[in-house]
This record gives C-alpha cells, structure tokens and sequence, in this order.
C-alpha cells in the first residue's frame, strides 16, 4: 500500500457505432463490421441494435400520441436513440503499445480472476485461448456484443471505459514449453514476515483483469472470459474490487480507500521523465526477453485491512501512522496534499512531525533508492464473519518495469517497521508478466506463442 497515486479522471469520448443489423454506408466508410463478422440475412437483423443503442427507451421505440382524438400510435421509422451519458461512452481502445489497464485511471467496479492451465493443455491451447480473449476484450471494449452467446447482460450500457488486460504467471511457461522465455523477472516473490498467504488464493498460470465504470459491464466482460476459457483453463481464484464512482465529487482528487486515508499520492505520473523506464520493458537494450517490450509486471495482492483495530484509533494517531493528514492529505509536515514531504521537521519537544515509521514516509522513491511502482487498486468487501469482523481492504495492483527494483525493495522496507502493518494482512499474492499490447491483427501474447 505505498503512498503513491493514479490519476482518476478521464476524458470520455463516443465510441464508434456497433450494430448487429448490417452496418449502414457510413459506417462501412469507417470500417466497421457486423457483429456476425460477415454476410447474413440483413432483414433479419435490421432491428437488432448494439446494447449501446438501447439505452433510449420510449425514444428509440418513436412513442407518439396523435394530436386530434387522443390517439396513439407508433412511427413508422424509429427515432435516434438516446445518446449516452459521460460515462456509458467512455471507450478504451483494445489495441495499443500497451495493454489497457495499466495507464488508465481507476475504476468503479473490477475483477481479478487466475486460472490454470487444464491438464493436458499446452502452448496450442494456449495461443488458442489468448486469440479467443482477445477477441472478445476487443469486442467488447469497443460496445459491441461477445461472438459468441452473449449472455446480454450489458445489452443496454455502452463500453463504460472497459478494459481487459492479459498476464502470464510462473507456472505458465513449464506448462507450455516455454521455459526458455520465462524472464528472471518473473521468479517467485521472496516471502515477507507480515505474509499470511492462502496459496489457494495466490499465483495461477494465467491472469486477467478486468475493470469497468459500470457493474454490469464489468462483470458480462468476467463471464465472457470465464466461458471463453472453456476445457483449456479452469478458475483457480477470483476476487472483485471496487473504487468510487466517476463524477462522485465534485472535482477530481485522489481515491480514499477503506481506511477513509487517501490513498495514491505520490503515484508516478506519466509525464515524467523517466516514468516509461520505471513502469515498461524497453524495447531494447533490457534483459527481458523481446517479446515483453511494452510490457509490465503485476503485483497483485490481497490485503485486508484490520478495520476495528483501525477505527478504535483517533484520527491523529491515524495520521501518525500514515504520515498524513486525513481531511485533504497533505503531509503533517504541512502544505497541501502535493506539497514535498519534510521529513527533518520537528515540533517545539524536538520529535520529528512526520513519525521515523509512517507509511508515507518509508515508501517515499528517495527512500528507497528511487524505486517506484504504479499503484492501481481495488477495494474489496467480501461480507462480515459470524465474529461481526468485516472481511474488507485492498486488491492492491501495482506495475513496474522489474519487480525487483520495485514492488520487492518497498516491501522488504515496508516489512522492517512501517507503522500501518499492525492493522493489515497480506493474504494472497501474484506476479505476473504482462507483455505489451497487442497489434491490429495480432492478440496479446502472440509473439511469445508463435514466436
């Protein structure tokens, strides 16, 4: 959980039009294709409409009342269909240098699901799975229904800023044959002293993620990938998170997670200057190999927060133990929430104002030779036990370019004598390999799989 941000906003945008019906000449201008992917019976689906178009109920049904006699009827042609609100229309582009996902900001609802690979299923299997996902994340980020038996869960939503990312676990390469392109980066994560790790919750040959700023959405793309896998994969844990919602506030701020602290501050931002160094593989002149260039490796624990421990504390020794101030965020050593840290201030006895053991400060890049990881969580609430505890905290996702250098030289600090670890648990872990986008034509992991 170290002190670093992401930011929340994005700018929405229409997506292009998707229709089951035979796509107009405008759109076949713009090349877009049928949902069926090819020639049909256009009669038969001249009313069928993409679950973006539905969201007009009586406009798109064209409901008028005559105006002599009170008569009703229906026009004869259907009108426009309601447009989408803001954040129906947001639409993450599939294809890209990277995956989505990664650089996106958070999202209001998501899914972290690991499988295996089946027994008996190897490298053919798998390239036929990665090309079956990412076919439907690219449907339907893009709005349009799954190829095949859509369950028409998200029928009347729009993309609502989806995005679908693919990662590759330990176990993946020995299970494929693919033990010589394992990078080293992707070795096992030394264990913690604060680790209580449910190995039935941890690691997997495959990991997606999934994230959405609609429930509903987010979970039509969870059950899409799930029947996707079909017999070459199988569930081996799954976990769903949730962030706020867009435009909950009244401007944009940084996230407030479980423990009412924000949450993010000092994530690193991509218009700094080394921030592609820190977060992807290079496409040279890395000891990755090639087929990670744009890529980035997940950290993905499971982190539950102590709440009634935490929530018997006052809300200054609350802020002792961040290092920061509750209402706004900024660092006790005063300022506001982007103001640098002081961590040589002391009060009028001498003590130092921003404790020797808060969070925010040991998880400070300058204090940890530069290290940096982009932090892009989801909180989590999976019900209260018969003891009233809630079992609630924080999917915590982070990327880096090396986990080393990274994730691992924060923690082993972190697990030393940070302040916050007495009201938290880490419960499960992962590392994945999460190569670079995939190409118009090509699907994520192809250049490992068919290289």
């Amino acid at each position: 959980m170290a002190d670093q941000s992401i930011p929340e906003t994005r700018a929405p945008r229409t997506p292009k039009e998707a229709s089951k019906a035979a796509p107009t000449a405008a759109s076949a201008s713009k090349g877009e294709a049928p949902l069926n992917g090819g020639a049909g019976d256009d009669a038969s689906r001249a009313g069928v409409l993409s679950r973006r178009r539905l969201l007009g109920t009586a406009g798109a049904t064209g409901l008028v009342l005559g105006a002599a006699g009170g008569a009703v009827g229906y026009a004869a042609r259907p009108a426009e269909a309601t447009p989408l609100a803001s954040v129906g229309a947001g639409q993450v582009m599939f294809h890209g240098k990277h995956q989505p996902g990664i650089l996106q900001g958070l999202q209001a609802r998501g899914h972290l699901v690991a499988f295996d690979l089946a027994a008996g299923a190897g490298r053919k299997e798998a390239a036929a799975l990665l090309r079956r996902w990412s076919e439907t994340a690219r449907r339907l980020m893009a709005g349009e229904a799954a190829q095949q038996d859509d369950t028409d869960v998200a029928r009347d939503a729009g993309p609502s800023s989806l995005t679908i990312t693919f990662g590759f676990g330990f176990g993946f390469f020995a299970r494929t044959g693919l033990e010589k392109q394992r990078p080293v980066a992707l070795d096992p994560l030394p264990d913690f002293s604060s680790d209580q790790l449910d190995k039935a919750r941890s690691n997997g040959d495959l990991w997606v993620q999934i994230g959405a700023d609609d429930a509903l959405v987010a979970f039509h793309a969870l059950r899409a990938i799930q029947k996707d896998a079909g017999r070459a994969a199988k569930v081996r844990w799954q976990m769903n998170g949730f962030n706020r919602s867009p435009g909950a506030t009244s401007s944009p701020m940084t996230a407030r997670n479980l423990m009412g602290q924000m949450d993010g501050t000092r994530n690193p931002k991509p218009a700094e200057a080394d921030f592609d160094r820190r977060i992807f593989v290079p496409e040279s002149g890395s000891k990755d190999p090639a087929w990670m260039a744009n890529g980035s490796y997940a950290v993905v624990r499971r982190i539950r927060m102590l709440l009634d421990d935490w929530e018997q504390l006052s809300v200054k020794a609350q802020e002792e133990v961040i290092g920061r101030r509750k209402s706004d965020g900024a660092p006790l050593s005063g300022g506001t929430e982007t103001t640098e840290m002081d961590l040589e201030k002391t009060d009028k006895a001498g003590n130092l104002v921003v404790p020797i053991n808060a969070h925010a400060r040991i998880t400070r890049p300058d204090q940890n030779g530069g290290a940096a990881m982009l932090r892009r969580p989801f909180s989590y609430h999976d019900g209260i036990g018969a003891d009233g505890v809630p079992d609630a905290g924080l999917l915590f996702v982070c990327w880096q370019a090396d986990p080393l250098r990274g994730f691992v030289t924060v923690q082993r600090k972190l697990d030393r004598g940070d302040a916050l670890s007495k009201y938290i648990r880490h419960e499960s872990s992962g590392l994945f390999a999460v190569p670079g986008g995939a190409a118009e034509g090509e699907y994520v992991g192809q250049r490992l799989l068919e290289g």
